[in-house]
């Protein structure tokens, strides 16, 4: 006798080519079996190759979840494409996928084994559905991503501007044009500005949500819009691990064996235009904020190396915009001792 499905899960581990895909399923008496796996492009003709996979390898009646992490943004296709055709979706912060890795029994990391990973996650885990973010934020974030591509371009026409002015014979018809394309570059970054602006007025929720968190020192409007639009209004995250993990900003120990331990670093396995946004801040907030300098002078000092210290000011204020927003209460110099001080209270 065939028992009855209670689950059945499509574990997808996605990279900016291909799309690594594992079957699960959960029987009633709560056994858990992985028992399929493909590779399919990560293009729209490979998202209509795994639809037909998956219906040839599940039960139509029994409930059906595609899941998959919340790494970078190459997963965001995909996201939208199945949620348009009404599947049940579901997006993990990474964090929680790596804490479920380790509690299984499987000594490689592959891309296989990973979305086995997740495919097992689906299955034991209760999961919310993924909705699409609103309007305003997938504005918001395809006009601060076009500018960053824009300000990258920029950059490198000037770099080719300075070489081509020092050559022993530069070319003055060349330079000409490099020089008007960066004056059409300026024009497009200044429409993109006034463009961010207009979603963030018109929308008097991320209105509210940029004004709290630019009071923190080194946090302008550009990347608290960035913030917010990365994040879809901080919609997956619970907690700041899950948010820096997001941003890939979390510390990623380095070994080897049982008993080697190398350098610890970053993971950068997380959403790069968010991390990104952080540095200029972070810098910022280094030079102006004792709070923040204090913390960079307190890293570089036990290390001896200002990138730690850098990119442990741009966690802090991640983790600050996000406290801010979920309090609704502006930055305050003294939030420390504020704290401390309620602390006291309550103790009392």
């Amino acid at each position: 006798m065939t028992k009855r499905l209670l689950k059945q899960v499509v574990g997808i581990d996605v990279a900016r080519k291909e799309l690594v895909v594992s079957l699960g399923n959960m029987d009633e008496e709560a056994v858990t079996h992985i028992y399929a796996y493909k590779t399919f492009s990560n293009t729209e003709k490979g998202f209509m190759s795994l639809i037909l996979w998956v219906k040839k390898h599940t039960i139509e009646n029994s409930p059906l979840r595609y899941v998959m992490e919340a790494t970078g943004v190459y997963h965001e296709s995909l996201a939208y494409f199945l949620s348009g055709k009404t599947y049940a979706v579901s997006i993990v912060m990474p964090n929680k996928i790596t804490n479920f890795f380790r509690t299984l029994e499987i000594k490689t990391v592959t891309d296989k084994s990973m979305s086995e990973a997740i495919a097992l996650f689906g299955l034991e885990k209760k999961l919310e559905d993924w909705i699409q973010p609103q309007q305003a934020f997938r504005e918001l974030r395809q006009v601060t991503r076009e500018r960053d591509q824009l300000i990258a371009e920029r950059t490198m026409l000037k770099n080719q501007l300075h070489a081509e002015q020092v050559e022993a014979h530069p070319s003055k018809m060349t330079i000409s044009r490099m020089q008007f394309r960066i004056k059409v570059i300026n024009t497009q970054i200044r429409e993109t500005l006034a463009e961010t602006t207009t979603v963030i007025n018109n929308d008097p929720e991320i209105k509210r949500a940029v004004t709290l968190i630019t009071s923190i020192p080194g946090i302008g409007l550009l990347t608290a819009a960035i913030i917010m639009a990365e994040t879809n209004g901080f919609e997956l995250i619970r907690s700041k691990k899950q948010l820096t993990s997001y941003a890939g900003l979390d510390v990623k120990e380095k070994e080897s064996g049982t008993s080697v331990k190398g350098k610890s670093r970053i993971s950068k396995r997380g959403n790069r235009y968010l991390r990104k946004a952080m540095y200029m801040p972070a810098m910022a907030a280094i030079r102006h904020s004792e709070r923040y300098k204090a913390i960079f002078v307190r890293i570089v000092s036990r290390n001896g190396i200002k990138m730690k210290g850098c990119v442990a000011v741009q966690r802090k204020l991640l983790e600050m915009a996000y406290t801010i927003y979920k309090t609704n209460t502006p930055y305050q110099t003294n939030h420390l001792q504020t704290q401390q001080e309620n602390q006291l209270v309550l103790n009392n």
